[in-house]
């Protein structure tokens, strides 16, 4: 599991996948994405219940998102915003 802090506070979740023993950290996060996962995987679930903007099967966002980078999670349209 990878910590993305976006800004001071905020973190979203970036990782592979999510399983049950991430849901203390999906609580405290702001977002999740995941490089793997569809409607019913974990983390779309858990996101949906939690009201948390989630983006799942980017194939590679364990490698493009980094510590402090700044963006937006729209998990409506399955898309992730990066700032320049």
């Amino acid at each position: 599991m990878k910590f993305i802090k976006w800004k001071t506070e905020i973190f979203y979740i970036v990782t592979v996948m999510t399983n049950p023993m991430y849901v203390v950290a999906i609580q405290k996060a702001k977002a999740i994405v995941t490089d793997v996962g569809g409607m019913i995987c974990h983390a779309a679930i858990i996101a949906r219940e939690l009201g948390l903007p989630c983006v799942v099967g980017t194939g590679k966002a364990t490698k493009i998102l980094k510590d402090n980078m700044e963006g937006i999670v729209d998990g409506t349209k399955g898309i992730v915003y990066l700032s320049d």
